[in-house]
């Protein structure tokens, strides 16, 4: 049964993700195991009365099986946990129903990023390309795109780059006489590549936070520090280099928003306000989702705003 489907009353027995957990003690001196559960649909709080273990704060972010029967307190549900143990390498459950994950396929949407950088007439922008990929590709397929705000479910940051693949295609075509379309798919390729270093993951894949070296310099500059790295062991002329260093570093747009440095050229231009749109878009597809026609969002912080979902 998804958390999103329970009601009072409910016998629950099955899996879940457990977001946290803290060891407490009633006003009667008994200890018992406070927890937040939740699966891809939700989350839920939960309470092991008279708990003596195995699982405690060290477990956060794992698996565990339960057994429980759903009640309420203050107006919200809560599940009165009757036993409980981390899950083992002989249960069978499947991670999709736990996590969040992109709603596409990943096979197929990795063939087509695959495709995509083949398709790069630059020799030079292609193989760095493809040395990143030989670098980062496997976490890149999986990773989500983000803590929270965008993309933030297994598989994101695929699904984030090729929708801006596409993109940048469509417009490189509109606007050829201005961008080098090599440039532009390879900086839209690699510009979140380092998202690989800045976060740190969960043992089912989603982001728990940001790593030291993340947190010192930001995926912005690791990512242009690699690509710098790349093109140095290729040989690549230093103005390629240079250029798709750029795009990288100023694809946040404004110094304001992140970036190190603005956009000076075209693709970087573009680059930029192509991942805000598919950004701020991905905001709108998640918010309305679970929203009824006729209704205003609640403000959402990375919009600044409340959305409206009409008919």
């Amino acid at each position: 049964m998804y958390i999103k489907d329970m009601a009072v009353g409910d016998k629950i027995e099955g899996f879940f993700l457990l977001q946290s957990a803290l060891l407490k003690t009633t006003q009667a001196g008994k200890p018992y195991l406070s927890m937040v559960l939740s699966d891809r649909t939700g989350a839920v709080d939960a309470q092991f009365w008279d708990y003596s273990g195995p699982v405690n704060q060290s477990d956060t972010g794992a698996v565990v099986k339960i057994r429980g029967v759903v009640s309420e307190f203050r107006g919200m549900l809560q599940i009165t946990v009757e036993r409980l143990r981390p899950a083992d390498a002989n249960d069978r459950y499947s991670v999709g129903d736990l996590v969040p994950t992109a709603p596409i396929d990943v096979e197929e949407v990795w063939k087509k990023l695959l495709l995509t950088v083949d398709t790069i007439a630059d020799e030079d922008y292609r193989a760095i390309c493809r040395e990143m990929l030989k670098r980062y590709g496997e976490k890149v397929k999986s990773l989500p795109a983000g803590k929270s705000v965008h993309h933030s479910f297994l598989n994101g940051l695929l699904m984030h780059t090729v929708n801006m693949l596409q993109t940048a295609e469509f417009l490189a075509g509109l606007y050829g006489e201005v961008i080098d379309r090599s440039l532009l798919i390879a900086g839209t390729l690699l510009h979140d590549f380092a998202k690989c270093e800045e976060f740190l993951t969960s043992p089912l894949g989603l982001v728990t936070d940001y790593s030291v070296k993340g947190q010192l310099l930001g995926h912005l500059v690791i990512g242009a520090q690699a690509v710098a790295e790349a093109a140095f062991s290729l040989r690549i002329p230093e103005e390629k280099s240079v250029l798709l260093q750029h795009l990288i570093l100023s694809h946040h747009g404004e110094p304001e928003f992140g970036a190190a440095v603005r956009p000076m050229c075209a693709e970087g231009e573009l680059l930029s306000i192509i991942d805000m749109i598919d950004s701020r878009m991905e905001i709108y597809r998640e918010t309305l989702e679970g929203m009824p026609a006729g209704e205003f969002s609640n403000r959402i912080f990375a919009l600044e705003k409340r959305i409206y979902r009409h008919q």
